[in-house]
């Protein structure tokens, strides 16, 4: 399991071109051998895969909750129904109930590895303007810092761009999956370390300067404890940048279960800017930075006509769905259903691109981005 970002827009999902029939096939076969192992574990359902639903607010402890959304996983389409809390006194936005260890294994197996790791990996290393863009947030408070660790590191390709702003910084990277140990390897990173924050804390305790979090505590089971450990690890007057989907979005209530930030089943906590202010503040941070224009990413609108058009088409082969895998005329229907929407995709990436430009002023930005100093 790896704790990092969502894709920025879903892949397309017309048939392949002749040019790709070749990966079409190996995928087919990749298939057709994990089938067996999914059918036999998905044959007593899916209720083991969620805890018991709890009554108070993981944040606040509050028991004033409110259902916000009820959905299904509208990317891998893994079969389960998810519901998010929201409470009413703080506005922590919570899965509840939330998967288990075993359901959190099941849902993120074959999304950022396997199966989803080529589509993923090719997604992550085109986001290059982005990842400049988090790492000069940190240049007016820390020059020249000498060592910078980043948490959900995946394959640290977040890491490798943020070099080109500090060429002297010495980057390593920790990840759940062995991306992080591939990113060692392939020059990416100086170390990688395969693990928890919290679990690895104590062994890495005021080594960094900068510690970054992107897109990762909303998939943490504990977030406070995620805080506590970035705490540990940092040196005195260290600096902590924490990106996060903002629950508060205009687009989160315009666009319904069709905002891809709400990213079910995997995003467990979803948390309001000052709701994480305050509680930097409780364990010894000051925010010197809040920013909700910079980190807001153009693909609301398109990402939604997407999900859509893929609800309504014919199913991708997938082992864990049911029945037998889709033939030429299911996969000539999927591939018209995007033809057919192609329009509606482009006018959707021009509207978000229109809205970005006062993304942050409206209310529309889908992150926010905070940088604390460590007192």
């Amino acid at each position: 399991m790896t704790t990092t970002e969502p894709p920025s827009a879903p892949a397309s999902g017309p048939a392949p071109a002749p040019a790709a029939a070749g990966k079409a096939a190996l995928r087919a076969r990749q298939v057709a051998a994990r089938r067996p192992a999914y059918r036999a574990e998905l044959a007593d359902g899916t209720e083991r895969f969620f805890e018991a639903r709890r009554a108070d607010c993981p944040w606040c402890g509050s028991d004033r909750l409110r259902i916000r959304l009820r959905t299904t996983d509208l990317l891998q389409h893994k079969p389960g129904r998810f519901v998010l809390d929201e409470c009413q006194d703080c506005a922590h936005v919570f899965q509840n109930p939330r998967l288990t260890g075993e359901g959190l294994e099941f849902y993120y197996r074959d999304f950022y590895d396997g199966l989803g790791e080529q589509r993923l990996g090719g997604v992550f290393g085109t986001r290059t303007a982005a990842y400049r863009g988090r790492a000069r947030s940190v240049a007016p408070f820390a020059a020249a810092p000498v060592s910078w660790l980043d948490v959900g590191t995946g394959h640290g390709h977040f890491c490798e761009t943020a070099r080109e702003v500090f060429p002297d910084t010495a980057f390593d990277g920790l990840d759940l999956s062995e991306g992080a140990e591939l990113a060692e390897h392939s020059g990416r990173l100086a170390h990688g370390f395969r693990g928890s924050l919290p679990e690895l804390a104590p062994g890495l305790a005021g080594r960094y300067e900068v510690v970054s979090m992107f897109h990762y505590l909303e998939h943490s089971t504990d977030p406070v404890r995620e805080l506590a450990a970035a705490h540990r690890v940092l040196r005195p007057g260290g600096l902590l940048l924490i990106e996060v989907p903002d629950p508060q979005s205009r687009y989160a209530r315009l666009l319904g279960r069709w905002w891809l930030p709400w990213l079910q089943p995997q995003h467990l906590n979803l948390m309001p800017a000052a709701n994480l202010r305050r509680r930097l503040g409780e364990l010894g941070f000051s925010v010197v930075l809040e920013q909700h224009r910079e980190p807001h990413d153009p693909v609301d609108l398109l990402a939604a006509c997407w999900l859509l058009l893929d609800a309504a088409a014919p199913r991708e082969d997938a082992p864990w769905l049911p029945g037998t895998p889709p033939g030429r005329l299911r996969r000539t229907l999927r591939g018209a259903v995007f033809l057919a929407g192609a329009p509606v995709l482009l006018l959707a990436s021009l509207l978000d691109r229109l809205a970005a430009r006062s993304a942050g002023r409206t209310g529309l930005s889908n992150a926010y981005r905070l940088l604390a100093r460590r007192e």
